[in-house]
């Protein structure tokens, strides 16, 4: 059974910093693209980041654009983790975020964003931005 595990959520004030972790459990995704998405309460969940597998061992980051500058995506390829960490936080980053997965490496640009191209996900992270 395929398991992705998040993990360092929190609360911190404004301006503050928190990681988030990501580790998968049951295969490996390797040469797959593994995102974050968010849900904040009464809103739809929305795509924050995604490491996109590019070939070789390579990995492109995109961001969406309220996070960019702030936010920084990466992955650990001996551990088969991938990380979010967040700087700068604002209280309109207060959400649960969660870690997605792919089985298709090969995720057009057009499609990273889309929940739906995302077939494995974590239980989420509460993430609380307040002062």
């Amino acid at each position: 059974q395929v398991q992705l595990v998040e993990s360092g959520g929190g609360s911190v004030q404004p301006g503050g910093s928190l990681r988030l972790s990501c580790a998968p459990s049951g295969r490996s995704f390797s040469g797959y693209p593994m995102a974050w998405f968010r849900q904040a309460p009464g809103k739809e969940r929305e795509f924050v980041a995604v490491s996109r597998f590019i070939g070789g061992s390579a990995y492109t980051p995109y961001y969406t654009n309220s996070v960019k500058g702030r936010f920084t995506i990466s992955r650990d390829k001996d551990k088969n983790t991938v990380s979010l960490q967040m700087n700068s936080l604002k209280p309109e980053d207060t959400a649960v975020y969660y870690c997605a997965a792919s089985s298709s490496r090969g995720l057009i640009l057009s499609s990273i964003s889309k929940t739906e191209n995302y077939d494995f996900w974590g239980q989420g992270t509460q993430v609380t931005v307040s002062s």
